[in-house]
């Protein structure tokens, strides 16, 4: 039985059932300021997770081309992208249609404008783009099949020497994640572990 008043939308939806509750985060990145609007029915909604922080504060980045980060929420992985590096062209891809708004309005919120927000689910709104760098903290609670998908259909999203970092938690992290990404690209690294959580890397050669 379903308690009354509790939320029960799974962030991994096209159009979240719950009332929207709006909330604010205020966090730093890289010594920069970050103002994050947040709400029910989207992923850690009232603060930075500790497997997005990790990511944030490991990932690789090129100088310049493209990134994609892939199920971005409310933005905070994309949008601190784009703001660390102006010349990056940064594209962000969610389901779930109230994350997407929450996106654009973050992008505002920090004045970034390097960015290009779009709803669908994975890589269906970048259907014949590449990239130089794909980013994800994968929605897990969706199932192993989608964080798979994540990774094996990725090549054909990246660029030539692009690469793939995901964060997942240290117990999904291990020789079957590392199992798919050296079959899907032939080699695995982690890039930092930490708080229980591990961000995995793979180049595309």
């Amino acid at each position: 039985m379903r308690r009354k008043g509790r939320e029960t939308d799974h962030y991994f939806v096209a159009q979240p059932k719950s009332e929207m509750r709006l909330g604010t985060i205020h966090t730093y990145f890289g010594g920069k300021s970050f103002r994050f609007l947040t709400a029910s029915g989207v992923f850690s909604k009232t603060r930075i997770d500790l497997g997005t922080r990790l990511l944030i504060e490991s990932m690789i980045l090129p100088e310049k081309g493209s990134v994609l980060d892939v199920g971005c929420g409310y933005g905070a992985v994309g949008i601190t992208v784009a703001a660390s590096n102006p010349d990056l062209h940064v594209m962000m891809v969610d389901v779930n249609e109230r994350a997407v708004w929450l996106a654009k309005q973050n992008a505002k919120i920090n004045c970034v404008h390097n960015v290009e927000i779009k709803r669908g689910c994975l890589y269906e709104p970048v259907k014949g783009l590449t990239f130089d760098c794909v980013l994800s903290n994968p929605p897990v609670s969706a199932g192993m099949q989608t964080v798979k998908a994540i990774i094996c259909e990725a090549p054909e999203r990246m660029a030539s020497n692009a690469t793939l970092q995901m964060v997942l938690r240290s117990k999904i992290a291990g020789k079957r994640m590392k199992a798919i990404f050296e079959e899907r690209f032939g080699n695995f690294d982690i890039l930092s572990r930490e708080s229980g959580y591990r961000v995995l890397f793979a180049q595309k050669r």
